[in-house]
């Protein structure tokens, strides 16, 4: 079988031209030369970034979705490719009826209408690995019945096995194949692929986002029915509600645009400061607003996660791109060792002001997100700064939001609104109220570890471990260092990117 993939694949590259993307390397020019005779018939008038995009859609669901993780990547894409593959969107046809419910019925052992009170067999929602039904529970609340595809696991594995070996030839053949680091990106896309593979890890996604917006005016998630998840199925509360992009439908409906615009300012920041924990999948598709201009959250197989450290971290750039105080930013991101050491403060500022004061003062529609981002990255490799694959999945958020800013309110002052809450939030973590926070957090533990104190440090003068101490704090202090130097081009690019977006989950 998966030969017959390997030959599919083969004739779609072939098909569409995209041998240029791997015959480019000088040593097989004259390879390359021999394959456009062969293939004379071809007609590659379309630009390659356009062919690419056309190859991966007609090759499946999860080179589609490949594509989607890969148009994020712009700090190792050509802008022309990068463009283009955000384009891509879920165009995948739903799998037939039976199947589905023979997946419930395997599933509880039963047939699915003896658990369901109601079930459609017509799904209303069909993406990559799964689609949604609707239907009602036996106690009377009207659910979404989410359904893995059958027998996706292995043309999954099968995929991803060759595009490992895609990534190989794509790396050792292409001039730009070892910058472009395709193995890492193959590494990356399969572990999350992964974990949208188990709905009950999905289920436990959506269970934690929802507690961590009790009872919240602006912001709702389904509840799950843990009683009828599985690996394969996830039961949740049917939302109605109209889908985000639909503005002119939002506006018949009564809602407030600029209301909606600046609620979805305070949930993006709750989410990423407060909880560091965030919707990391968002797309039109996965976002409702209800008639009360309540968002509804769907589909939480991806989400993101950020320590206190990098939350810290990165709110204080913030505060400091919003004060414009440049120079403050590049002296903290130099005495972290964020830049290397060597690193002039005032080209570095000078760098940093050059990026993101044309942003300033200017509404989304305005501000020209392709060119800022690219120059954000041009930065980072100038000051050798690099992105880490840790925070993909904020950088994946923010792109996939900006797109919905510009819908909702393009003339929405993102700095005014942002900036009062950001401050709150950091007066909160540093000032008194954060100070008592933590003392309540950690007196527990003190409580335990005080009285042992004596004893620990009579025993640990008796042997080497002093010394095996201050070898590991140097060692640790080395990982801390080398795990935050991402942190500096990720605060800066959340303080462009933020200028042209309006709503994070």
């Amino acid at each position: 079988m998966r030969l017959f993939r390997l030959l599919r694949i083969l004739r779609t590259v072939i098909r569409y031209g995209l041998d240029e993307f791997l015959l480019g390397h000088a040593r097989i020019r004259l390879l390359a030369g021999l394959v456009r005779i062969v293939f004379f018939w071809r007609n590659l008038s379309r630009p390659r970034a356009e062919r690419l995009r056309l190859a991966l859609e007609s090759l499946g669901p999860i080179f589609i979705k490949f594509g989607q993780m890969l148009s994020t990547r712009r700090d190792l894409l050509p802008p022309d490719i990068a463009d283009e593959l955000a384009r891509l969107q879920d165009r995948v046809p739903p799998f037939p009826s039976d199947q589905a419910l023979a997946v419930l019925k395997q599933t509880y052992g039963r047939d699915p209408y003896d658990v369901f009170a109601e079930l459609d067999p017509v799904p209303v929602a069909s993406a990559s690995v799964a689609q949604v039904h609707r239907a009602r529970l036996k106690t009377g609340e009207a659910v979404a019945v989410k359904i893995l595809r059958p027998g996706i696991a292995p043309v999954i594995e099968s995929d991803v096995a060759l595009m490992h070996t895609l990534a190989g030839l794509l790396e050792n053949l292409w001039s730009d194949g070892k910058r472009l680091k395709p193995r890492e990106v193959v590494d990356e896309f399969s572990k999350h692929l992964g974990d949208e593979l188990d709905l009950v890890r999905e289920a436990a996604n959506g269970s934690q986002l929802r507690r961590n917006f009790p009872d919240s005016p602006v912001f709702t998630v389904p509840e799950i029915f843990w009683d009828y998840c599985t690996s394969e199925v996830m039961v949740m509360t049917w939302m109605d509600g109209t889908p985000i992009s639909r503005v002119d439908e939002l506006r018949r409906r009564g809602v407030d645009i600029p209301r909606l615009a600046r609620s979805g300012v305070e949930i993006f920041f709750t989410q990423v400061f407060r909880d560091g924990y965030f919707h990391a999948d968002m797309h039109p598709g996965n976002v409702l607003v209800q008639d009360d201009g309540k968002y509804v959250a769907l589909d939480f197989g991806i989400m993101g996660t950020l320590t206190d450290v990098d939350k810290n971290y990165l709110a204080q750039n913030f505060l400091a791109f919003f004060r414009r105080d440049y120079k403050k930013v590049a002296q903290a991101h130099l005495e972290s060792g964020w830049v290397p050491k060597g690193t002039r403060v005032d080209e570095f500022e000078a760098a940093i002001r050059a990026v993101c004061e044309p942003v300033f003062d200017r509404p989304l529609k305005e501000i020209a997100f392709g060119k800022v981002l690219l120059r954000l990255f041009q930065t980072s490799h100038r000051f050798g700064m690099e992105i880490q694959p840790q925070l993909v999945m904020l950088q994946k958020t923010l792109l996939n939001i900006e797109g919905l800013g510009r819908q909702l309110d393009p003339d929405l002052d993102l700095w005014a609104t942002a900036k009062p809450y950001l401050e709150r939030w950091m007066s909160e973590q540093i000032g008194w109220r954060g100070w008592m926070r933590t003392f309540k957090e950690e007196a527990p533990y003190w409580g335990t570890v005080v009285p042992q104190l004596p004893r620990l440090v009579h025993k640990a003068l008796q042997d080497d471990r002093m010394v095996r101490l201050e070898t590991g704090l140097d060692a640790l202090l080395k990982q801390q260092r080398a795990r935050n130097r991402w942190l500096g081009i990720i605060a800066i690019l959340l303080a462009a990117l933020v200028a042209t977006s309006v709503i994070g989950h």
